[in-house]
């Protein structure tokens, strides 16, 4: 593709016939042939092709193409809504232990009362936190969560033998958000947000009727914003027979500091792998924990874990619940680290997670005010959106400088969402990031921004020092390569 430059060659590229990477011993059973157990049809006319290479070019290979990744642990990651923070080393080491690791979902609970007691843990800890009755562990994602805490009130609402088709969504929102209404078979409508980023309250009124199931807001919102008046929308949603979900991918702002429940919130799903220690952005593992008041606990997903006469068991008994999103208890090793954070910190350490992150964003925001004449008014809380719109030089666009942010050895934050702040850059320090980091990255802002007048050029042609260059991403979306062709 134009503009791809390869540092490091294939494995394909790099393989020889015979060269092997570990000695396989002679097999001392008894061999079937595999024609005897797998159909003709599925059997291959040649061998797979398959690179060949001794163990020493294995390890340098991926070593060396991690050096090139981007990471937490080597950049400053200040992608938006997303909590890109650095999380306790110590945290992975705890989900390797053996006894942990080797753990196979089907031993009987009587040989599990170590991790039933860690899930039923982890379960009182976010009950606690966010001022829930109950939650569900399943759902592997936030999507998933949102798509689950969907069909949970959905169910809620057809068990009261209501039809409520309607789900209101804040153009402030998660952007997930009306896709997991559409995939639970409801109708997503937009509420508008006010010139100050706030929900626009007589618009959400007006469209408040007996059709909707429920309101999803993202608090603080995607424009790094707390609603003020969460508790009066609130009331009137309960007026009106609806519930209030809550989308919990920023609660890096709120945890011990807010407790989403005492707000009014029906519903919520919390994204373990951005507030509770699982490292986010490589594709997964996630979890998305979904909490919920007790009018709505029997319509959870099973299985639940329970605490009876000293024993933790697996509960499927519920006639009302909405079955699994999950198989067997979820994504587990991601409850494990979540469970040592959350023993490792405490209350009061969450307190003191969420008011760092919100000084930091506002830090930050000051900073950047001088350089974006469109910045939004006030204070932010947890990651601030600025607007490029007439901060750059002739022709040069977001997109252009968060691309020239690489060569600088900054992961670029969040670009063009939310969709409502035209040339939006969505930024989250987090509460890890020092104030000397945070200050060289405000003068790399200025730095590039000053670049974009005097030499516009070469920041619409960045990054420039990348292993892989400015792409044709049109290109890329409509011809993907997906396999190698030798």
């Amino acid at each position: 593709m134009s503009g791809e430059k390869v540092v490091e060659p294939l494995s394909f590229e790099k393989s020889a016939p015979g060269r092997k990477g570990i000695p396989w011993p002679v097999c001392d059973v008894p061999t079937v042939p595999v024609d005897k157990n797998i159909p003709a049809g599925l059997l291959r006319e040649s061998p797979a092709l398959l690179p060949e290479l001794s163990e020493p070019q294995v390890v340098r290979h991926f070593t060396r193409l991690s050096h090139l990744n981007f990471s937490i642990d080597t950049n400053f990651y200040p992608l938006g809504s997303c909590t890109m923070k650095h999380n306790p080393k110590v945290n992975d080491r705890i989900v390797q232990i053996p006894d942990f690791a080797g753990l196979h979902p089907l031993r009987p609970h009587e040989l599990s009362q170590g991790i039933l007691e860690i899930l039923f843990e982890v379960e009182r800890w976010l009950s606690q936190l966010c001022g829930m009755d109950a939650f569900s562990l399943q759902p592997s994602a936030g999507a998933q969560g949102e798509l689950t805490g969907i069909l949970v009130a959905r169910a809620y609402h057809e068990h009261r033998g209501e039809n409520r088709p309607v789900v209101l969504i804040p153009d402030s929102a998660h952007g997930t958000n009306p896709a997991s209404v559409a995939l639970a078979g409801l109708t997503a409508v937009t509420v508008k947000s006010t010139p100050d980023g706030q929900v626009d309250l007589d618009d959400l009124y007006q469209k408040l009727n007996k059709e909707v199931a429920m309101v999803m807001m993202t608090i603080p919102s995607t424009l790094g914003l707390f609603e003020p008046r969460i508790q009066e929308i609130a009331k009137k949603i309960h007026e009106a027979g609806a519930l209030l979900y809550m989308d919990g991918a920023n609660l890096n702002a709120l945890v011990g500091l807010v407790r989403p429940g005492d707000l009014g919130v029906d519903v919520l799903h919390v994204n373990l792998h951005k507030t509770f220690a699982t490292p986010h952005g490589g594709g997964g593992p996630g979890a998305g924990p979904v909490g919920v008041k007790k009018a709505l606990e029997p319509f959870l997903p099973v299985p639940r874990v329970a605490l009876e006469n000293g024993v933790y068991r697996r509960k499927f008994d519920r006639a009302h619940s909405i079955g699994r999103v999950h198989g067997f208890q979820g994504n587990v090793g991601v409850l494990i680290r979540a469970y040592a954070y959350m023993r490792l910190q405490g209350a009061e350490g969450f307190r003191e997670i969420s008011e760092n992150a919100i000084l930091a964003a506002n830090y930050l925001k000051a900073k950047l005010t001088p350089l974006f004449p469109k910045m939004p008014l006030g204070a932010c809380m947890h990651e601030v959106v600025v607007s490029g719109e007439g901060a750059f030089g002739p022709g040069v666009r977001t997109l252009d400088v968060a691309k020239r942010l690489l060569d600088h050895g900054y992961y670029a934050p969040t670009i063009y969402f939310p969709l409502i702040v035209p040339e939006a850059l969505m930024i989250e320090p987090t509460e890890n990031e020092s104030k000397e980091t945070l200050d060289a990255f405000v003068e790399t802002v200025r730095a590039i921004i000053a670049e974009s007048k005097s030499d516009p050029d070469k920041v619409k042609t960045a990054p420039h020092t990348t292993p892989v260059r400015r792409l044709d991403e049109v290109r890329a979306a409509r011809e993907p390569r997906l396999r190698y062709r030798p």
